[in-house]
């Protein structure tokens, strides 16, 4: 069973600081792999949540120019998270 849960942006940004933190190199490798695993994770999810938000920004612009702006900014970051 999979399912998500919604936990406020601020906890997100707060777990990813925390767990950047942490040193783990001393517990050796199955734990090493979990947690590189785990931060993986919760980086991705941040990195899809703001393209979420940047892509919305083309939705809601007030104007056309804005609109192209918002768009052009989307794409960059798009490509930005393809290389990533």
């Amino acid at each position: 069973m999979n399912k998500n849960v919604m936990i406020p942006l601020s906890l997100l940004d707060q777990a990813i600081d925390v767990m950047e933190y942490i040193d783990v190199t001393e517990y050796g490798s199955p734990i090493t792999m979990m947690y590189d695993d785990v931060l993986s994770a919760l980086r991705k999810k941040k990195r899809s949540l703001h393209l979420r938000q940047t892509y919305a920004n083309i939705i809601f612009a007030e104007s056309e120019d804005a609109r192209f702006d918002a768009r052009m900014k989307y794409l960059q970051e798009k490509r930005d998270i393809a290389e990533y």
